[in-house]
This record gives C-alpha cells, structure tokens and sequence, in this order.
C-alpha cells in the first residue's frame, strides 16, 4: 500500500506556526474527505483541534484544488486527474503548554498528532511517512520522539535528527508526540530496553538519581506484566516549567509537565514530596503502557476520534493505574513503607474529602467523563467523583480482598497478568463487564458481586477492617484545628470562596462559590487571617461575615460546624500476629518488616 506522506515544518515559531502537509498519492476519484481528530486518546473531552488551522488549501499537479468544508473538523477536495498526487497545505497555531496538542516558539517546539495531522478518510490502514523538517534558525536543535526512523527511505532521518520518520498507519502516527529543540537528553535501560529521558525547560536536575529511581520502577512493572516489555523502547519527555503537572500516555512514550522544584537535584537528601510527585506521575504513565494502551475497553478497539467513546470503565484502566502507580514505587524500593503509606492515606483522604462520591459511582464518573469529570464547575466537588482516585481505592479494597481470602495465594497482580494475557496481547477489547467476570474466575463468584456493587454504587470500600487484616491501623482525624466554615478558598490572599460544600454552614447560610469574603465579626478577612480567626472559636457558635457578591455588599449569619474528620493516618500494628505480618509483607514488597524504636 502506497504511504500517505506528510511534513512539519516550524515555519514562522515567533507567530507560533507549524506548516503541514498531507500527501495522497490516489485519492478517493469522488473527491477525497479529511478530518482532523476531535480529541487524544487518553485525555477524554472533546478539544475541537481543528480551531487550530488558520490555513488550508489544496493542490494537484501544481494547480489548486477546491476544498469544500462539510463540518467542524471535515473538509473534502474536488476530484483530481487520475495519476495525480493531491496534497493539502495548512498551517496549524501552536500555544498550548499542555500535554494534549501543541507549542511552537523559537526555544521548542512539540506536538501530537491528533492536533496536527489531518487523517485521510478510509485509508487509515496505510502506511505513513512523517518528515520533520527544521525551523528557519534552528541552533542546536534536535528531535525526540518514539516513533521509527524511516530507514531505507531517502532522507531517512538518523536518531534524534530531522527528516523521515515511518508509521505502520494513522494510529501509530498520532500515537507518538514529538519534542523538537535544545533539550537535555539521558538514557538508561530496563527490561533488556533502552530508555531515554528528555527534558525541555530550565532545571538542575540530578539525572543519576532519576535514572537509577526509575530504572527500578520500570523494571518492576516489565517483571508484574511479564518479559519481553510490549515496546522496543520507552521516551519519557518532560517540559520543566516554574508550576505545572500533568502526562499523557502513548504506547511507547509519555509526555509530562513538571515543576522544576520536583526534580531531584545534586545534593537532595530523602525523598521530598515533590520527588514522590513526579516519581508517582512517571510511573502512573508507564503502567499505562500495558493498561489502557494495549488492555483496552472494547469501545476503543479501535478509537473513534470523531466523538466520544464512552465506556465505565474508566475507573478500572485510570484507577488501578492510580493504584499501582505508587505501589510500583514502593514494591520497587524506591521509596519506604512510611512514605507508602502517607501517599495511600493522602489518596484515600481525598476521596473522603468529596462529598459528590456518595452522588456519583465511579461507573458513572467513568461514562461521563467527557461531560463531567473533565469539565468540572465550583460545585463539581458536591457532585463528582474522581474515578483515578476512588478508583484507586476500590482496586486496593479488591488487592486486599484477593489477598487475605486467599491466604496471600491471588491477588490483584494475577488480574492484571489475566488482563494482560487475554486483552493485551491478543488485541481484543475488554467488554463492559470483564472485569467483573475475570475477578469471578479469580476470586470467586461473591467477590464479582461485591466489586459490580462498589463499582455501580456510592458506597465506600470496606477499608478500615480490610487493613486490620494486615495489620495497619486507621485513624482518621480533622485536617484543621480550628471550627469549619464548610467551605474551601481560591488559592491567594483574597478570600474568595471556590467551593461551597453540601450541606455545610457556608452553603446553609446561603455564600456562594465566586463571593469575596471581606469580614468576620467586624474584622478584616484574607487567607492568612481567617486561620488564626476561627482557632479562637469553638464549634456551634455563630458569626456574621459579610462578603461581596460581584458588586455588592451582603450579610451572612453562620453556625460554626467541627471540623470534619476526613484527613486519614496509616500506621503498622507490629502486634497483630504473624498472619496480617505475612499479608503485609507480601503486599508491600518486604522482606522483613521492623517495629520503629
């Protein structure tokens, strides 16, 4: 089959101007449709990337060719002479620091090829050839992307080097995001394959700690899923920015945003918490090599990238990732048993911090996703629930579950390796309830029904007698001293009300999300006063904030509530017998436990 040929070039990086072009050698005689994907996969809203094209035109045998718009993202060209190539020209705006489509300027340049790269309709089959071409003064740049050099082909490009790159078909194409520019590069192997790191951005990064942490943990999950690893090699690329977090997986890389304080430096001692961060981001991004990437729900086999694909199971590929994200790092010794623990509870404590978890399933949450989760408002937290983290907590709640009815014999890891066996290397979706009746066949008949039950409803996991059982004891606790307000504050000196939650004083009285707060009984409010006002308090007694709503000044009369107990404490029980020390041991990853001094 003949390829689809494209380029990119960085025509004009101080407008922020990609040029593309999209080659057909035998169009489709009736007048050959494009489109461009109306969302990434792995990133579940509908982004509309075609907003980006300022330009588009058509030519065939160096004459122009008319182009007929037929939707938002659809375009299709007159007929062409038979024998005639049909090529499209078009310039894509690239401002967008996030992970999802693309940046241009004149220090970088990176994108995906969702937001890039017109799809040629009904030849999604065929093989594509991708030249990268250099902008106008390029010093020093280079290219890092996963996707294959085009070897063989005229113009080939050499390793990180501009020219021909190959893909297998238009999935493959999109499925790899390219950084262009001066970057730090670094590598180092896990698996039996090499893995690069590249990093854009100012940083002071201690790359010998990185690669020897993370060659831990990836060599861990390649050992969970089993050897050899599904890719031929792994990039994992990070834009380094003063605040930011974020990734997004493709099959045989990740791109990430990180905020440079999170990097190792030379020097650091321990394990910061920003270091957990980004540690827990690169390891969330590669599980998802195996689970979402090649494990699939079926609805995704293969993408439709014209409209969502909902499926409910969300919960399963974003929130099992959530839970073995950590869980890597911990099983791979990178991090201790304490900090294991303090990340779990953090995890759990934001769930038990969101009321909206008893109004929505995570089964639910995953279906809406599109509608909800990715666009949420200032009442999202009364409403929603996140199905990363309750998923998290249910794929815990069912790895201790497994666990302890097994006498350490199953576990979650063999519903993963089952996933792995059955979807991800054969390439056949997950069906809507698959999981259910994989997790039936390994544990039985009654725990399917439990996991379909917590998976459909609003209750929480039976986690505090699941971890008696291992021994670890639960504490929850207020995360303030101090009476609660029953509502949660914009991030800044002004006291604006982001949240108001259910149920609570704030939302009783009648404040809403968007009102200033100016004062607390006659006296000034801002949020480093408000604190240190409501410690002299006690709960049940009643204030007078007087608050601006847009323009206008009003009152309001409060009862002060406790505040809640929804911050959680994990610790060992070191007496709780030999039984829970063994379950413990082995779902940690401990050889021997030791009770502190």
């Amino acid at each position: 089959m003949t390829p689809i040929r494209y380029s990119i070039r960085p025509a004009r990086p101080e407008a922020h101007l990609f040029e593309v072009r999209c080659t057909v050698s035998a169009p489709d005689p009736g007048g050959q449709r494009f489109f461009l994907p109306v969302w990434i996969p792995g990133s579940y809203m509908i982004r509309e990337f075609a907003r980006h094209i300022v330009s588009l035109r058509a030519e065939a045998g160096g004459r122009a060719v008319a182009l007929e718009k037929l939707d938002k993202h659809t375009w299709r060209a007159a007929r062409v002479p038979a024998g005639e190539a049909l090529t499209l020209v078009y310039e894509v705006y690239a401002r967008d620091e996030s992970v999802r489509a693309a940046v241009l300027d004149r220090q970088r340049g990176f994108f995906n090829g969702t937001s890039v790269f017109l799809a040629v309709e009904g030849r999604s089959a065929a093989p594509c050839l991708l030249d990268i071409q250099p902008p106008p003064h390029a010093e020093n740049w280079r290219v890092a992307t996963a996707l294959p050099c085009a070897v063989g082909e005229p113009g080939a490009a050499s390793p990180h080097g501009f020219g021909l790159y190959r893909a297998d078909d238009y999935a493959e194409l999109i499925d790899h995001p390219v950084e262009m520019g001066d970057f730090t590069l670094d590598r180092f192997e896990a698996g039996g394959i090499e893995h690069e790191l590249v990093f854009s951005g100012r940083h002071d990064c201690d790359l010998a700690r990185l690669k020897a942490d993370l060659a831990r943990v990836c060599q861990w999950q390649i050992d969970l899923f089993g050897t050899p690893p599904p890719m031929a090699s792994y990039l994992f690329l990070t834009r380094v920015l003063d605040e930011g977090y974020g990734g997004l997986e493709h099959r045989a890389s990740t791109a990430l945003v990180a905020n440079r304080n999170d990097l190792p430096w030379p020097g650091m001692q321990g394990l910061p918490e920003g270091y957990k961060t980004y540690l827990g981001l690169c390891s969330h991004e590669y599980f998802h090599t195996w689970n979402v990437k090649r494990i699939r729900p079926a609805v995704f086999q293969p993408y439709d990238l014209a409209r969502e694909n909902h499926t409910r199971l969300l919960w399963a590929f974003e929130g099992f990732t959530s839970y073995y994200d950590d869980l890597a790092l911990r099983r791979s010794g990178v991090i201790g048993v304490d900090d294991y623990l303090w990340l779990l509870a953090k995890t759990i404590s934001s769930v038990l911090r969101t009321p909206g978890r008893h109004r929505q399933s995570v089964s639910e949450s995953s279906f809406d996703a599109w509608t909800h989760y990715y666009r949420q408002d200032e009442n999202s937290p009364n409403a929603l629930i996140s199905y990363y983290t309750k998923g998290a907590m249910i794929a815990l709640a069912l790895d201790l579950r497994l666990r302890a009815e097994s006498e350490g014999r199953r576990s979650l890891d063999d519903v993963m390796r089952a996933l792995w066996q059955r979807h991800g290397l054969s390439g056949i979706g997950v069906p809507e309830d698959g999981i259910f009746k994989l997790v039936g066949e390994i544990g039985g008949g009654k725990l399917a029904r439990w996991l379909q039950k917590t998976v459909e409803g609003t209750e929480d996991p039976p986690l505090e007698k699941l971890f008696k059982l291992f021994g670890v004891h639960w504490r929850l606790v207020p995360s303030e001293a101090s009476p609660s307000l029953g509502l949660k504050l914009v991030p800044g000196k002004l006291a604006r009300i982001a949240t108001v939650h259910e149920g609570g004083p704030a939302q009783k009285a009648g404040l809403s999300a968007g009102d200033a707060l100016v004062a607390l009984d006659g006296l000034k409010i801002d949020t480093t006063k408000l604190p240190k006002q409501l410690e002299r308090r006690r709960p049940g007694e009643r204030v007078e904030i007087h608050a601006f709503r847009r323009d206008e000044l009003m009152r309001f009369e409060l009862e002060l509530a406790p505040a809640p107990r929804d911050t959680l404490r994990l610790s060992f029980d070191m007496m709780s017998g030999k039984k829970a020390e063994k379950l413990r041991r082995a779902w940690l990853g401990l050889h021997k436990l030791k009770a502190k001094k």
